[in-house]
């Protein structure tokens, strides 16, 4: 089982940053612009990282949306 890496937020503040993951991963970005806070803690987190072609998910941030 795999440990929340969103523990240590706000029930809220979780569920914002588990759906902009599911925004990158969709390429949601134009509709729905990340937060350069909400990058920051994601990219701190190691689930996405900067690439030429834009935002993507690492392998951790494809478990978080895909998991339970």
């Amino acid at each position: 089982m795999t440990e929340n890496p969103f523990a240590q937020f706000s029930l809220e503040k979780a569920i914002g940053l588990r759906w902009t993951l599911r925004d990158i991963q969709a390429r949601r970005l134009k509709l729905s612009p990340v937060s350069d806070e909400d990058l920051r803690t994601l990219t701190d987190l190691g689930l996405v990282e900067a690439r030429e072609e834009g935002l993507v998910l690492t392998p951790a941030g494809t478990a978080v949306v895909n998991g339970p």
